[in-house]
């Protein structure tokens, strides 16, 4: 149901208190509505982004939530101007029960990388990694966590993956939304940076190989159009600032 527009009627509003099990409600709390008159089907969701007692709600499915104990599955709706992702959920429904540690599957994920480079005997070269799941060459980046900014994430997801420190350019970010596994709408910013460091140490477990290229061949290896016009965007950006020429990558 991620990404399906619902209607849920709230059976427990925010600030009420669950009797069974004593807890407060920190959100609005009801049954989607079945899209037949007489589906039997009952389905729970929170609702995430009112923070006012309401009867009914109309928005959209963003999270799927499997407690950690025998308590049932349940769904988080927003409205649809609203994007929350995986932290943001989890803090929300914490509240509930076995949801300190629980399964949670979202219709939004924000990630954050760059396109890093250094000079290498009087050239540009940038980096570029071969993730493990997916075979494909590709510039460092990961999910956003709890409590950081895009630019911390991207600064800490270099260093997680590759060993190396690097320092953003202000003035350069570049955005690419698009839909992945059918129905999760994924964000990404990748920023570009410059290190100093000369070692490169991948992170085994989720990088299979890493590669320092100029600009031409690292578009060659690039595969997908989005990930070479990030990159195109990038040297431009080095040639009108004055870093890089024509000529040196």
């Amino acid at each position: 149901m991620l990404g399906k527009y619902v209607r849920v009627r709230v059976t427990c509003p925010i600030h009420s208190v669950n009797s069974q099990f004593g807890f407060t409600y920190q959100l609005n709390y009801g049954l989607i509505e079945g899209k037949k008159r007489f589906d039997s089907v009952k389905y729970g969701a929170f609702i995430m982004g009112i923070d006012h007692p309401v009867r009914t709600f109309d928005g959209r499915v963003i999270a799927y939530v499997e407690p950690a104990d025998d308590s049932k599955p349940f769904y988080v709706v927003a409205p649809k101007s609203m994007k929350f992702i995986l932290n943001q959920i989890e803090d929300a429904v914490a509240f509930a029960p076995g949801c300190k540690e629980c399964r949670i599957s979202c219709l939004y994920e924000r990630s954050c990388g760059a396109i890093v480079y250094r000079f290498i005997n009087g050239g540009i070269r940038y980096l570029l990694i071969k993730n493990r799941r997916s075979s494909n060459w590709g510039f460092p980046k990961g999910h956003v966590e709890r409590g950081e900014t895009n630019e911390q994430t991207a600064i800490r997801e270099v260093l997680e993956e590759t060993g190396i420190h690097i320092k953003i350019l202000p003035g350069f970010a570049h955005k690419a939304e698009y839909t992945i596994h059918g129905n999760v709408e994924k964000s990404v910013t990748i920023y570009l940076a410059k290190t100093d460091d000369v070692q490169t140490v991948i992170q085994r477990e989720e990088i299979e190989d890493y590669v320092w290229l100029d600009f031409d061949k690292a578009m060659d290896t690039l595969k997908f159009i989005n990930d070479k016009n990030i990159l195109k965007s990038a040297r431009e950006y080095l040639i009108s600032a004055g870093i890089a020429a024509d000529n040196n990558g």
